[in-house]
């Protein structure tokens, strides 16, 4: 299972640190892809952690994603 960390800021401007993860990825970059292409259409979203809860993100309230070697602070 691959794990990364975003840092999503929203279109209000707010952001929040959020764990994605994949269990039939194996790649970092290929994860990371995966979340960029499936939030770049306005009908797409992704399922992330925040803690304990979950929250899914709909791509027509991303701003922008971040991706750091070692993560975001959590």
């Amino acid at each position: 299972m691959t794990q990364i960390v975003l840092r999503v800021r929203l279109i209000s401007g707010d952001h929040l640190d959020v764990t994605y993860e994949d269990v039939d990825s194996s790649d970092v970059d290929d994860l990371a892809e995966h979340a960029i292409t499936a939030l770049a259409n306005d009908c797409g979203m992704i399922r992330t952690r925040h803690g304990d809860r979950m929250i899914v993100l709909y791509g027509r309230g991303v701003a922008a994603l971040e991706m750091a070697p070692r993560g975001a602070v959590l």
